[in-house]
């Protein structure tokens, strides 16, 4: 199993848009240094206190893709608001599974579900059509940066 780090996206402010990054820092135990959730400025960071695995999200572009093309959308891969964009990895067979992201560490932890506040931003055919396919959530266990082209293995 390998793929690809597509792109990665932050921001400072829960609610507002994603940018894309040429490069993230990932802080092990933290997250994407900068973003929402790190901040603790994020919309759910509240709710997340406490829970593990909710350091990082991932999501396929494949699946954003496949979605797009189901609902005659054209959702950008920034508006579903994970930070690390994949390509050419399954990222639900990551569940329970360490795998590197360019230099660092990660557990997949669980499935990063679609939620109301995704639907109410992106749109609403999220909530349905996502389900099962809206990413993963993940533990960062080393740190260290990562970049859009960054090999994805299973270690």
């Amino acid at each position: 199993m390998s793929g690809k780090v597509y792109a990665i996206y932050s921001t400072a402010v829960g609610g507002k848009p994603l940018i894309p990054l040429k490069r993230g820092v990932l802080e092990t135990g933290r997250g994407l240094v900068g973003d929402r959730y790190y901040l603790g400025t994020g919309t759910l960071s509240k709710r997340l206190i406490g829970k593990s695995g909710v350091d990082i999200t991932l999501i396929e572009s494949e699946e954003i893709e496949q979605f797009n093309h189901t609902h005659n959308l054209s959702l950008g891969v920034g508006e579903l608001r994970r930070n690390i964009v994949t390509s050419g990895v399954r990222l639900n067979d990551l569940i329970g599974v360490t795998f590197s992201v360019g230099n660092t560490t990660l557990e997949g932890v669980r499935l990063c579900e679609p939620c109301a506040h995704l639907s109410k931003i992106a749109t609403p055919e999220v909530l349905p059509g996502l389900i099962g396919r809206c990413g993963l959530r993940a533990h960062i266990i080393t740190g260290g940066t990562v970049k859009p082209g960054d090999v994805i293995t299973a270690t």
